[in-house]
């Protein structure tokens, strides 16, 4: 498909019947968004062919430095906050001020991929209507289809008036820690908002799109298991036990019988155990040696468990805290758990934020949008608001095989993206809010 071609599309995706739904300053809006398709594409071109692997500090600031004149001329105020406390690069943010009283709007997005400088997986390349490079859709597509909308609320006059903050993260697929400094001033930021957007991907699903009111937590935890060495001819006796390899093993497979329900997932990621174990220093990997004949005093495993809300993540905790304590003979078991994301449990403010854009659909004659399943979602930044403000995920472009070097962007999905965002954020900057 080329850039022309490209550019007439959006022309077909609302008629002119669904434009008389909508107001003729929302008409300019989108008027502007389907004009804007071939700065949109050059953008996104430039932000994946640059490197910006969460580890890359460099190449996510040079992320930065395309982003950051953008939103200057959309006459935001930018700022960056190191986060060299915490081995990362540091996060952009920037700030529009628009009617007193009106609806605050905080809009994030993350400047990092999962790819860094040693991933093969480096360039850009088009195949047809699809984008295929690092990070086209997580998040730099969506970090482009935040900027088209707000350049279509300038260009129609909206933004004037419209109150935002933009925050965007740069080390969301792998946060520094502790997350207490590294979400800092995303936290400071949901607290001073009403409302809270994540342009991370839409999720299709047979050709449907969903809303995303709700995304579960992502924690990790290790598992520490020690016991009595001793000739194998030992193994069960009264004065040596089970060793720690079976404890692990009755560990792993409680978790497995008692810890299931609704909206839980949890995996052993890494397990070793023998005559010594060790985590590297990085926690990616583990080593462990030993012998057959040999009762092994040590044993390891790492995991994640995700959960949809607060309450469900505390009681998985104490679960797995109990099944670990109730030790085998002549053994020992501790679990640890990472600071990780918190979730984004489902509420009727989130709902409701899904119901406004819904209007907005049928105002654009496009289907209504469904919650999605949290299972069919991971963790994300907006959970470290979603304590304080109502919101509402999903609003970048369609994309699959992310985080993989399959990962491709849906160059069709901008269009309607970019005028979904860009109308839901003109009507909630036209709200006054009482505080």
């Amino acid at each position: 498909m080329n850039r022309a071609l490209l550019a007439a599309l959006p022309l077909l995706l609302v008629s002119g019947p669904a434009l008389a739904r909508i107001s003729s300053v929302e008409q300019k809006i989108v008027a502007s968004a389907d004009a804007g398709a071939a700065q949109n594409l050059d953008l996104l071109e430039r932000l994946v062919a640059q490197n910006s692997g969460t580890r890359n500090v460099e190449g996510v600031k040079k992320v930065r430095d395309m982003v950051a004149p953008e939103l200057e001329a959309l006459g935001f105020a930018v700022r960056w906050v190191p986060m060299d406390q915490v081995k990362r690069a540091g996060h952009l943010i920037a700030t529009h001020k628009g009617k007193v009283g009106t609806t605050r709007m905080l809009l994030i997005g993350h400047l990092d991929t999962v790819f860094e400088p040693s991933s093969p997986f480096q360039t850009a390349r088009r195949e047809g209507d699809m984008l295929h490079g690092p990070g086209a859709g997580d998040d730099k597509g969506g970090i482009v289809v935040m900027l088209a909308a707000l350049r279509a609320m300038k260009a129609a006059g909206t933004l004037a008036n419209a109150n935002i903050e933009v925050v965007l993260t740069g080390d969301e697929e792998a946060s520094g820690t502790p997350t207490s400094i590294a979400r800092a001033d995303l936290i400071a930021a949901g607290k001073r908002a009403d409302v809270a957007l994540d342009f991370e991907g839409l999720v299709m699903i047979d050709g449907q799109d969903y809303g995303s009111v709700a995304r579960r937590s992502a924690g990790d935890y290790t598992i520490t298991v020690t016991g009595k060495t001793a000739h194998s001819s030992g193994i069960f006796s009264p004065s040596v036990g089970s060793g720690a390899v079976y404890e692990l093993a009755r560990i792993i497979d409680a978790f497995r019988r008692e810890l299931p329900e609704p909206n839980l997932t949890f995996n052993i990621g890494i397990v070793a155990g023998g005559a010594t174990a060790k985590l590297s220093a990085d926690e990616a990997q583990v080593e462990a040696t030993g012998k057959t004949n040999i009762i092994p005093p040590v044993a390891i495993a790492k995991g994640d468990f995700r959960a949809l809300t607060p309450d469900q993540v505390e009681r998985v905790k104490a679960k797995m805290q109990a099944i670990v304590a109730a030790h085998l003979p002549e053994t020992d078991a501790k679990i640890a758990f990472k600071d990780g994301y918190p979730p984004m449990a489902p509420t009727p403010g989130n709902q409701k934020l899904l119901d406004r854009l819904n209007t907005i659909n049928a105002d654009l004659a496009l289907p209504t949008m469904p919650a999605l399943d949290p299972l069919k979602r991971g963790a994300g930044d907006i959970s470290f608001v979603a304590g304080d403000v109502d919101g509402l995920a999903g609003l970048g472009p369609s994309s699959s095989g992310d985080h993989t070097p399959e990962e491709r962007v849906d160059l069709s999905s901008f269009p309607r993206q970019i005028k979904r965002a860009a109308l839901l954020m003109t009507r909630l900057s036209a709200e006054r809010v009482k505080r």
